[in-house]
């Protein structure tokens, strides 16, 4: 989670998991619209300002360089319209504190992934999602965008079928400081849980039905292994699991798959060929069972053993080819690899910079044990994801810049347009994004 104790002149800056640092000159944690305007239009020439969120990307996307900002003082719910289902956010909110107060007001989150601790600012700025192949992600949801562009004008835009909607949709903080939002949400409701221990390609036969059949299905792909675990969750009325049980639960998350894992990690680490053997042994050893609770304490699961990761888009129908061909390529444990490769699905998304680009899409994410050489596991990923004409995720370790963004965007000369109208002066270009816009 956030601290504000590190928030300090002359203090480092890393991301989550210590992959990205840097040593901004500068730090704001400004408390309304009218200080953030302030900084902005402060700002010297060839300066650069970024928000740095919550700092879970794993790519330099959040990395202040000159100047850093946060929005942590710009936190909260500020309106519900129950009759229209929308509700409006200072976006420097915090995922794990909009379940309670949205649920206070019998209201909920459409979707949510698997980490709680991003603000809403870096998870519709970056495409974050969950999984689901009638759901969108966070920047779905959104109807309205209230952002400070690069001149420190405050904008207000609703969503509508226009380019600027279309920018915005995925923005990567180019545009501006997105301050406020107002998303799309829906009455309480509960899921329902189920985990299961099944074979692989027993399933991949099945997993168009599957993904159809159940609000939402993930996967977790143990490297080498011909055993998967599959998580299917389902819409119920409102109801709380016993508080004992969901204790229990929550004591075996942090036992089991964080402190276990950390452990056998560990063990990867000081000994990266037992990784194979480990793989297999994690997925023979996957909790299977059944619970139900409020949809906000069942999307998130507690992530404490640090990895780094790199997740593609690919379109849906190719999902079971590129599967095949990954299980034949990590059965021969050419990577020391532990960790499962997760398998999401959503639907395509209207966005200049999205990376489903108006089709149904699987998500796949690749991880690495902090500590542990990922770069020729990170290698063989981008490689084989070009075959599948598969798009990264802006917020984990990508190979975007000015070569080839063209290619994996066509409308990006006309993001481009937009992102110099709105930043003319390059307040938000730092050196990661001069390398892509070229």
């Amino acid at each position: 989670m956030f601290s504000m104790k590190n928030w300090q002149q002359g203090k480092k800056w890393t991301n989550w998991s210590n992959n990205i640092v840097s040593y901004p000159a500068t730090y704001y944690a400004p408390s309304s619209i009218d200080d953030i305007q302030q900084v902005v239009q402060n700002m010297k020439k060839n300066q650069t300002l970024r928000v740095t969120g919550a700092a879970h990307s794993f790519s330099p996307v959040a990395m202040p360089e000159e100047t850093a900002l946060t929005l942590h003082n710009l936190r909260g719910l500020l309106s519900v319209d129950q009759k229209n289902l929308t509700a409006t956010f200072y976006a420097g909110t915090y995922l794990h504190e909009i379940g309670p107060l949205l649920a206070a007001h019998n209201l909920a989150l459409i979707n949510m992934g698997d980490i709680q601790a991003q603000t809403l600012a870096g998870v519709i700025a970056t495409g974050t999602h969950g999984t689901g192949v009638t759901l969108g992600s966070f920047s779905s949801m959104v109807t309205k965008w209230g952002f400070i562009n690069g001149l420190g004008e405050y904008i207000e835009h609703e969503r509508g079928v226009d380019d600027l909607s279309e920018a915005l949709h995925v923005s990567v903080g180019l545009l501006g400081i997105l301050v406020t939002v107002t998303i799309q949400v829906m009455p309480l409701y509960s899921l329902h849980y189920v985990s299961e221990k099944v074979n692989l390609m027993e399933e991949l036969k099945n997993f168009q039905q599957t993904i159809r059949a159940h609000r939402h299905v993930e996967w977790f792909y143990f490297p080498g292994s011909e055993l998967i675990q599959v998580k299917k969750m389902d819409v119920v009325a409102p109801v709380e699991q016993n508080k004992w049980a969901r204790r229990l639960n929550e004591a075996n998350l942090q036992i089991v798959e964080n402190g276990l894992f950390y452990v056998i990690s560990e063990l990867c680490k000081w000994q990266p060929r037992a990784s194979n053997s480990v793989s297999k042994l994690s997925a023979k050893l996957v909790s299977e069972g059944v619970r139900t609770d409020l949809s906000y304490r069942m999307f998130p699961s507690p992530r404490s053993v640090k990895f780094n990761e790199t997740e593609y888009a690919i379109a849906l129908p190719q999902f079971e080819a590129c599967m095949e061909e990954i299980h034949v390529e990590l059965q021969r444990g050419k990577f020391d690899v532990h960790f499962p490769i997760e398998c999401r699905t959503t639907k395509g998304e209207v966005g200049m910079l999205s990376p489903t680009q108006g089709g149904e899409s699987a998500f796949l994410a690749f991880h690495m044990y902090k500590g542990m050489n990922e770069t020729p596991y990170f290698e063989w990923v981008q490689m084989l994801m070009r075959k599948y004409n598969g798009r990264p995720h802006w917020g984990k370790v990508n190979d975007y810049h000015a070569d080839n963004i063209r290619h994996y965007y066509p409308k990006f000369d006309r993001f481009a347009a937009i992102r110099e109208e709105h930043d003319p002066n390059n307040i938000f270009m730092t050196t990661y994004f001069r390398r892509i816009f070229q």
